[in-house]
């Protein structure tokens, strides 16, 4: 057995954020933005929030898929920026949406999480554990990114995405995914209990909160030169092992991080950028939604059709990278 993806959705917050009002907030301008990472706008929350957002492309996506909530028995919810610790994001959309049968948890692999959650649900399908799972990407950046900080200010929007994945005979799509803990200082973001946490086992103090930013913090060229290194060596992994070249690809769906980086992957490959569809210019580095809302735009756009041969590859903080083929089925 596979999954097959039958609908898409998205959901975005109203608000758009363009590089002109970041200027006015910090030391940048419109063509420093552009120029670096090709952002033209972002989309930030004011009254959505990551479970709204979630429940909002899950119910675009059943529509699409044309399945009702109560036929899914899974909900895969991939986040860094969940509106709580505890209960989980897909917990909370199972609830909204009335999806009372699925069973519901979160993947937290950054960047690559929808990627994870994809393939983690394709190995529940091909087990016959599930039937119909719905997969989200989902991110509130704006809350953990410090505004003072142009370095990773100007990359990163809110939004999520959402794919249902259904059974269906036959092989299990290939997939490749790869981890690399010891580079995993390069992009981070400390968990905002961490700086002020009070143990009564350690005496009550807790660490020392001074100067403790629970901010995302990254080397920027340090993970330029990550992707652009291993998202191509991926692909390749990936298309050998399915016995494709890059030339029979039609679409290269990748995670929308910045133009610069999805530009020199293209160039590596050996490929027409034409192939690379991005969609950052308009919702910045989403992370873990940026496939699935790139995917629903294609889809809805109408650029999708059946038989469609298609890699999706995702990288960020972790290290972790992978990729995925799949044929587009519907």
């Amino acid at each position: 057995m596979r999954g097959i993806i039958k609908g898409t959705g998205a959901c975005l917050p109203k608000r758009a954020v363009d590089n002109h009002e970041l200027a006015r907030i910090m030391d940048t301008n419109d063509e420093w933005i552009r120029e670096r990472t090709g952002i033209v706008r972002r989309r930030l929350i004011s009254e959505e929030t990551t479970v709204s957002m979630s429940a909002c492309a899950a119910e675009r996506a059943l529509e699409n898929a044309g399945i009702e909530p109560g036929a899914i028995d899974m909900i895969l919810v991939s986040t860094v920026s969940s509106n709580a610790v505890l209960p989980s994001t897909a917990c909370a959309v199972q609830e909204r949406i009335g999806a009372a049968n699925a069973v519901c948890f979160d993947v937290n692999a950054a960047c690559t999480g929808f990627l994870a959650a994809l393939n983690t649900g394709q190995a529940y399908i091909h087990a016959g554990m599930a039937r119909n799972i719905l997969i989200i990407g989902a991110e509130s950046l704006s809350n953990l990114v410090n505004w003072t900080d142009r370095g990773t200010a100007i990359l990163f929007g809110d939004g999520a995405g959402a794919v249902v994945l259904t059974a269906e005979e036959g092989e299990l799509p290939v997939a490749v995914m790869h981890s690399d803990g010891a580079k995993g200082g390069v992009l981070t973001c400390r968990s905002p209990f961490e700086g002020s946490r009070s143990s009564p086992a350690g005496g009550g103090a807790g660490a020392d909160p001074s100067g403790y930013e629970p901010f995302i913090q990254m080397n920027g060229q340090e993970v330029f030169k990550f992707a652009v290194r291993q998202v191509p060596r991926c692909i390749e992994e990936l298309l050998e092992k399915c016995g494709r070249t890059p030339e029979e690809i039609d679409l290269f769906v990748l995670h929308q991080a910045n133009a610069r980086i999805v530009e020199a992957i293209a160039r590596r490959l050996k490929q027409d950028i034409s192939r690379f569809p991005m969609n950052l210019m308009e919702y910045g580095n989403t992370s873990s939604a940026s496939i699935p809302i790139l995917l629903d735009e294609l889809n809805r756009g109408g650029r999708l059709r059946k038989g469609m041969k298609l890699v999706l590859a995702g990288f960020g903080a972790g290290l972790t990278w992978g990729a995925a083929y799949l044929e587009w089925e519907v």
